[in-house]
């Protein structure tokens, strides 16, 4: 459907990402996570933002920005499990082979460990 001036909205890349604390079997809400891609400069930042209250956040990147190549999620997860975690910072780093088909990246976390996968 046009916008109100008329012209095609702008389609976005189908990534997400969804992060549950596998302590205490809840979301983890409020952490921040930054999506980056790979290009011959080096990493360039995509697109962040806050998990809501369900632990999800779904990122919004314009197709022409979103491509078959290297990407990878930042996830800073010390303030949300505190100072004396062992893992203060996650980087996830995966391909995008087909950028039609949707990404799912969850992240399981505790304070000593972390795990990931490819999720639908």
């Amino acid at each position: 459907m046009p916008s109100r001036d008329g012209t095609e909205p702008e389609f976005h890349a189908k990534i997400s990402t969804h992060i549950l604390d596998t302590v205490s079997g809840e979301p983890a809400r409020d952490v921040y996570v930054r999506l980056e891609r790979r290009d011959s400069d080096g990493w360039q930042q995509l697109a962040d933002g806050r998990t809501d209250d369900d632990g999800r956040l779904r990122f919004r990147v314009p197709m022409h920005e979103w491509q078959a190549g290297g990407y990878r999620l930042f996830f800073y997860v010390e303030p949300y499990l505190g100072d004396d975690c062992f893992f203060p910072e996650v980087t996830v780093a995966f391909h995008v082979r087909d950028p039609e088909r949707p990404y799912h990246v969850p992240l399981l976390l505790s304070r000593y460990g972390y795990t990931t996968y490819r999720g639908s």
